[in-house]
This record gives structure tokens, C-alpha cells and sequence, in this order.
């Protein structure tokens, strides 16, 4: 771990952008060059001592996870980003695989999107960003390890990811995530992380099993599907995924479909984050 320059990148990068890039408001009596540290740990979820003793060169060596957090606030390239881990002293995450981070330009699209709600997925349903507004509607989704970081996995195996989504449309639901894992296995023909998760899924549900023989096949780009929220109820919202050019990421955008849907999210942002308690289960979001 090269502390002494690891402090110097993370105090430059963050110094180099403008609180507006990441929707901060900047205000004319602001003085501090770039973001302010406190900004950063907010953008990142990490406390502010920690990132003040990240740029005096006086940390522990930070984990492959705070590493993501970080890259992921200061809205780092993918070479920027492999930098950052080398310095920190990790091998950078594949540039295939699951074990990805968000690109850098779908993180700035969810910034500019602000009110809309947006997330970043993997082609495997890995929740990788969310803007604010998407951490309102289903909690923080970003910070799940193992199979439950894939979203057809948690909605097979655990009954509460379903609970949240209305009884008349569970089946529907169910039989898209199949059919949508199944097109990203014809893509990914060979990869072993892939085909692991499909047998842990066949080993864990028989639902799965059923839907898998069935062999349905299906990229999902625009859809409708509600979320049945713990504080404002019942949202239907439009769905519009933005995959890119590689197929490994995803852009999905979600906005109100009708006037009560837009009232019942105007009001989420108004009840702010410390109103819905997140969890690691949240309502369906692909």
C-alpha cells in the first residue's frame, strides 16, 4: 500500500470536481476547491475521520469494498478507479465478470437524472448505484455479498423480496427474471460464475427449476411494474433499461406511470432517507 500516494490521488480527485457534477448545490460562499471531505464521505457512506485520515496517509489499508464506495463518489474512470486499488494495494476488479463497478458514465447519468429514479445493474442483476431518489423508493441494494447481491436469486429464495411486490403480479415477475438470466447465460456461454448460479438457483427453488426447463428468453428494455412502498404505498412506475454497448451494464430508469404514482414519490422525497428503512431485501427493481 502506497499511503503517501494514495492520499495525494484522493485529495486531487476530490478537489477536482465541482459539487454540481454530483448534485450538490454550490453556493456562492463556498471557499473549498472541488467537493468538501464531509461531502465525500456522505457520497461514499464512509465517516469523515476515515476519509480525512485517507488523505493525511494515516489509514489502515482500506477494503476492495470502501475502495468501490470511494471510486464510485469521486466518479472515477475505469483507469482511475484500477489506480486507486493499486495504490490501496488490491488487484482492480476484472473488467468482465460479477465482480464489477459501476462505470463511471452511468454513475454521471444518475446524477443528472436527480429526481428520477435510477440504478446501475450488472447483466446478472447486481444492483451496483443508485441515485438518491432510487435509494428512496428501495432501500440500499448496493451493499450485498454473495448470491443475495443478484436480484432473481433473492426473489427465489427469500419470501420478503416478493412481499413487496402485488400477489396478481409475482408470476409475471418471476417467469421475466428467468427468462432474462436465461439471455445473459446465451452471452456469457462458458463463463463458470454464471453457470455456478444457475445451479445454486435450481438447488435452492423449485420454482426456478420449473421456469428454467420452460428455456423462455427475454432482454428486458421497457416494462411496468409496481412497488407496493412501506411509507407512500403503492407505485406503478415505467421502466426503461439503457444497456451498454457491451451488454455488462445497465441503465434502468424508473418513472412515475400515472398522477397518483408521481404525487406518492414527490411525497418519498419529502419524508427524506431517515424515513424508509433499508434493508438488504427491497421491492423488485428489474
Amino acid at each position: 500500500m502506497e499511503r503517501d500516494q494514495l492520499a495525494d490521488f484522493l485529495r486531487r480527485r476530490r478537489e477536482s470536481i465541482r459539487p454540481a457534477e454530483v448534485g450538490i448545490t454550490d453556493g456562492p460562499r463556498r471557499r473549498t476547491a472541488g467537493l468538501r471531505r464531509e461531502e465525500v464521505a456522505m457520497l461514499a457512506g464512509m465517516s469523515v475521520d476515515y476519509v480525512v485520515r485517507l488523505e493525511q496517509g494515516r489509514s489502515s489499508q482500506p477494503s476492495t469494498q470502501l475502495l468501490g464506495a470511494l471510486a464510485r463518489a469521486l466518479r472515477l474512470s475505469d483507469d482511475e478507479r484500477d489506480h486507486l486499488f493499486h495504490l490501496a494495494g488490491h488487484r482492480p476488479p476484472p473488467a468482465e465478470g460479477v465482480a464489477r463497478l459501476a462505470r463511471a458514465g452511468l454513475i454521471r447519468m444518475l446524477d443528472l437524472l436527480g429526481d428520477t429514479p435510477a440504478l446501475v445493474l450488472s447483466d446478472l442483476g447486481e444492483i451496483l448505484a443508485q441515485n438518491r431518489t432510487a435509494l428512496l423508493l428501495t432501500g440500499d441494494l448496493t451493499d450485498i455479498s454473495g448470491d443475495r447481491r443478484y436480484v432473481v436469486y433473492r426473489w427465489f429464495t427469500d419470501p420478503a423480496a416478493r412481499a413487496v411486490c402485488p400477489p396478481e403480479e409475482q408470476e409475471n415477475h418471476g417467469r421475466r427474471l428467468v427468462a432474462d438470466l436465461r439471455a445473459a447465460v446465451g452471452r456469457r456461454s462458458g463463463d463458470a460464475a454464471v453457470a455456478g448460479l444457475v445451479e445454486r438457483l435450481q438447488a435452492a427453488s423449485a420454482d426456478f427449476r420449473q421456469l428454467w426447463t420452460e428455456h423462455e428468453v427475454a432482454v428486458r428494455r421497457t416494462d411496468r411494474k409496481t412497488f407496493l412502498h412501506p411509507k407512500v404505498g403503492r407505485l406503478t412506475m415505467d421502466c426503461e433499461t439503457l444497456v451498454t454497448p457491451d451488454q455488462g451494464q445497465q441503465l434502468l430508469v424508473l418513472t412515475p406511470a400515472d398522477a397518483e404514482a408521481r404525487e406518492r414519490l414527490d411525497l418519498l422525497r419529502v419524508l427524506g432517507v431517515q424515513e424508509f428503512p433499508t434493508g438488504p431485501t427491497g421491492p423488485p427493481v428489474r
